[in-house]
């Protein structure tokens, strides 16, 4: 998410958890703008009352841009936290409140968009620098023909969780990432087991030469 979250202590939106998303009436020419003048006062109650009255059209608004239930809820509560802490943004003179709130729901959701594309974008690329690293070994124990059947037999003396992701990666050319997603375990835990395989396997490998 962005960086610019405020999040100083005893400053977070009134009643701790928002209520849940229902539907609200006003009657003035600009309801959601009014609230938001009287919030960058600091008043809770019109703090709720904007939750109320704006939160479903808002998580519509988020959800059409993540595709994602929980990221959509993370972003909406962003959303009200920069509400309680920055409304004094808010300029009447240059729209209507509503428009503002949707206009910052777009913004933080297309950033949570970045945000995961820029962490699955790194995630693979480091896979591959893994995978590359290693090529020249792996080449001489796992993918070398004349070690098939030596190697078949020293993988079984490997746990199920390092010899697994070991033949995803060697033989069936997945990437770190795509084993992690695949077998549903962290990244990080993914390249520890293929590491920690790899190095018994070289060992055994080595011994029965």
């Amino acid at each position: 998410m962005s960086s610019d979250d405020p999040s100083a202590p005893g400053h977070g939106p009134p009643g701790g958890d928002l209520p849940a998303p229902a539907g609200g009436t006003a009657t003035a020419a600009d309801p959601s703008g009014d609230l938001l003048l009287r919030i960058a006062d600091g008043d809770r109650a019109a703090f709720e009352e904007l939750f109320v009255a704006q939160s479903r059209i808002l998580m519509a608004v988020i959800l059409r841009i993540v595709r994602s239930q929980s990221l959509a809820e993370e972003v909406l509560q962003e959303c009200f936290t920069e509400v309680w802490t920055r409304c004094t943004g808010f300029d009447p003179a240059r729209g209507t409140g509503r428009a503002w709130l949707i206009t910052l729901c777009r913004r933080r959701a297309i950033d949570c968009v970045r945000s995961v594309q820029a962490q699955q974008d790194r995630d693979l690329a480091d896979g591959l620098r893994s995978s590359a690293g290693m090529g020249e070994q792996v080449e001489q124990t796992v993918i070398d023909k004349s070690e098939s059947d030596r190697t078949v037999t020293a993988l079984k003396i490997l746990p199920k969780e390092q010899a697994q992701p070991i033949v995803m990666a060697f033989y069936q050319g997945l990437t770190h990432a795509q084993i992690s997603e695949r077998l549903k375990v962290p990244l990080g835990t993914i390249k520890s087991r293929i590491r920690d395989g790899m190095k018994k396997l070289r060992e055994e490998l080595e011994a029965s030469r």
